[in-house]
């Protein structure tokens, strides 16, 4: 049975993208976050389309008006 699934709050992802624009290799970031490297790229995905409306709580999408 697969472990249970982990949260983590907006201000772990805001850090982890921030780190990553300093880094060269993202796979030992993801390694030293104890992350899988797949996530720190969907996270820097993302941030990169929505910058402020990026990682929303609970999952909820903040669309921009355009997108409503």
């Amino acid at each position: 049975m697969p472990g249970e699934r982990r949260v983590f709050d907006k201000e772990f992802k805001l850090m982890s993208v921030e780190l990553s624009n300093s880094r060269t290799d993202l796979g030992a970031l993801a390694k030293e976050l104890d992350i899988p490297p797949a996530m720190l790229y969907r996270w820097l995905r993302e941030f990169s389309a929505k910058q402020n409306g990026s990682f929303p709580c609970n999952g909820k999408v903040i669309l921009s008006d355009k997108e409503q």
